[in-house]
């Protein structure tokens, strides 16, 4: 019987394979990526997030008391729909396990906006939260909060001062030290926690069932990890009865110090780290502050969390940012595949992201390279302090391919930026270089663990990629360093790590990707192991697919319940690249793709598909799902078209 089953389904792939189905199947999906291009040329996709987001958009309005109450119902309504039918929470990604903060967040989303506490889904939501320990197991971020809405004392939260942004850069803790992203969050964050922020919460709405013990009596929940941890427990827990003798006079210099730095970074109207918690805490803190409600940097900032709101009519939910620059160059990369194409809308598309090179702005990465010119790209649509090496190797690679010569000052300024941002190991890291501080992801305010933004793999494959494809003599230091790194960095299986996509099929394409841009031979040990890793996890209906539980239980690597048309695309792309166009199972996952094609060309999933910082945040890039199956069938159009090598 499996037998017959097993016959059935490859006859089944065999049509799908056809030169017809094939050529089909590309044209719809690039007709339908071409539609969905803007007429100034980029491609930006929504950026979604788990439930976090848009029930603080809706604490945030009432932190404010600027309450739009027909967004907040509509608000309401998304959260609602995410609601977990089984755990009665709600979970960090699509299908994941209960989470605590989150859900906490969201059922007191739903309180401020009316839902009755004695509701079903909120009675459902509450059993859990307490089954799970109340709202005082809650992460240090959902505590702050649940602080500045008078839920517990502030004694329960860890000591956060603002004249942390004093401090010297020899001193153990300094901003140049953690990400940018902690930076961005954690500067007007201090300034709310030390002038011990209270929410205007206008229904006067509180919580206090989600405790399991008298809130007034909480003094924190911080779980002891390492002695490391301890010891930072324990020095924050004897530092903070000391605040209340700061001297004002400090206390001024550094409110001030930091109020410049944070207008400084207001990034007009895609806020602060172009991030939805820092742009939340800029604008609560210049509230704060004494800022009047008509202040221009007080409508940049409601500008900026308004540009996040993606409406569908009956529900608003809100992006954590935009991904314009990252959606546009890997729809150029993947409508680039193949033969015969059409090149104006690729050119357009590149044309749309010359301009937001960013070249000579004030940035934080020049503290640590003050002599290093500019030359990235940001994520967002604007975030110059914040140029992210993973886009800028992306576009310098798509620009090459592209026209070498035309785009040649473009190319040659990225490359020597990226250069010049390579980490003292040979990696490369999202934004900034040798952001190695391990030991502050053991402060009690870190709990989150993603203080830091060292190098990975991934994106260091993509850096290395480009560099070696550019070609320029004066990287190749770098190109072999990077190389290196990515040798060490294999794993035991065979894999790597993937830190920003899901997961370790994601960063196996990426390294194997890179691999082939710097001509590495296919038949190097480590170029094999990871063709027989990514063969091995193949499931039996052709595709792949992995869950972001591999985050926390890595040897779930590779294994998931369904397979997924991104990840598909991913290990198809590295199996292509590592020259397995030609294996059979290239021809099963291609299959696949076909099979799983809709009517209008593309492909459409709930399974999210990166991790913002692995076991905490997770997203679902929403284009995910349509340029990476293309850039797979359009390669392997290609590769077929012509003989073996």
């Amino acid at each position: 019987m499996k037998r017959l089953e097993r016959t059935a389904r490859l006859s089944s792939q065999d049509r799908f394979l056809s030169s017809t189905a094939l050529k089909d199947g590309l044209t719809a999906a690039r007709e339908a990526m071409l539609s969905l291009q803007k007429e100034d040329g980029h491609w930006c996709f929504p950026l979604e997030a788990d439930c976090t987001i848009p029930a603080e958009y809706v604490l945030m309005m009432h932190f404010m008391d600027d309450v739009d109450r027909d967004l907040e119902v509509r608000l309401a309504r998304f959260i609602r729909e995410k609601q977990d039918p089984v755990h009665g929470g709600w979970p960090l990604y699509y299908g994941g396990d209960f989470d605590q903060s989150c859900s906490v967040k969201a059922y007191y989303a739903l309180k401020l906006v009316g839902d009755s506490p004695d509701a079903p889904h909120m009675i459902r939501a509450r059993a859990a939260i307490l089954e799970h320990g109340g709202a005082a197991r809650a992460n240090v971020f959902t505590r702050i909060m649940l602080a500045m809405y008078g839920q517990i004392p502030w004694r329960g939260v860890p000591f956060v001062p603002v004249e942390i942004i004093l401090l010297p850069r020899w001193f153990p803790f300094h901003l140049s030290k953690i990400a940018y992203w902690s930076r961005t969050v954690t500067i007007p964050l201090s300034i709310l926690c030390s002038l011990k922020a209270q929410a205007a919460n206008p229904r006067d709405i509180h919580i206090h069932e989600l405790f399991t013990v008298d809130p007034e009596n909480e003094r924190g929940y911080f779980s002891v990890r390492t002695r490391l941890n301890r010891l930072f427990l324990l020095i924050e827990r004897i530092a903070s009865p000391f605040e209340p003798f700061i001297p004002p006079f400090l206390r001024r210099i550094a409110l001030k110090r930091a109020e410049h730095w944070i207008v400084e970074r207001l990034n007009g109207e895609c806020g602060l780290g172009a991030i939805f918690p820092a742009m939340v805490n800029a604008s609560e803190a210049l509230a704060l502050l004494g800022y009047p409600y008509e202040h221009p940097y007080r409508e940049q900032c409601r500008r900026a969390l308004r540009g996040l709101l993606v409406d569908e009519g009956e529900r608003v939910w809100c992006q954590p940012c935009t991904s314009p620059v990252w959606d546009t160059v890997l729809t150029s990369l993947a409508l680039q595949e193949g033969m015969g194409i059409d090149e104006k809308p690729i050119r357009k598309a590149l044309d749309w992201l010359i301009p937001n090179q960013i070249l000579d702005a004030p940035a934080d990465w020049q503290e640590e390279h003050p002599g290093l010119s500019g030359g990235g790209w940001a994520f967002q649509y604007a975030n110059p302090h914040y140029p992210d090496l993973d886009d800028t190797a992306a576009v310098g690679w798509a620009l090459h391919q592209a026209d070498p010569q035309a785009y040649r000052e473009s190319i040659v300024r990225a490359a020597d930026w990226l250069a010049g941002m390579q980490s003292s190991n040979g990696g490369f890291a999202a934004f900034d270089s040798d952001n190695t501080y391990y030991y502050l992801n053991e402060i009690p305010f870190a709990d989150h663990g993603a203080l830091l933004d060292p190098p990975t793999s991934d994106v260091t494959a993509r850096c290395t990629g480009f560099l070696a494809l550019h070609g320029d003599s004066r990287h190749k230091d770098a190109v072999e360093r990077g190389l290196a790194y990515l040798f060490r960095e294999q794993e035991p299986s065979g894999a790597w790590f993937g830190r920003w996509g899901s997961n370790y099929i994601y960063g196996t394409w990426s390294v194997l990707e890179a691999f082939r841009l710097a001509r590495v031979d296919s038949g190097h040990l480590a170029v094999r192991r990871a063709v027989q890793w990514l063969k091995s996890v193949q499931r039996d209906d052709g595709g792949w697919g992995e869950g972001n539980d591999s985050y926390s239980e890595p040897q779930k690597a590779g294994y998931f319940e369904t397979s997924t048309s991104f990840q598909t695309a991913w290990a198809l792309l590295g199996l292509m690249a590592a020259g397995e166009g030609q294996s059979h199972e290239v021809s099963r996952g291609i299959a696949y793709l076909l099979h799983e094609q809709d009517s209008d060309g593309l492909w459409h999933e709930p399974w999210f598909t990166a991790p913002g910082f692995p076991r905490v945040f997770y997203l679902k890039y929403h284009g995910y799902t349509s340029y990476f199956p293309l850039w797979a069938l359009a390669r392997f159009q290609a590769l077929t078209r012509k003989p073996p090598a």
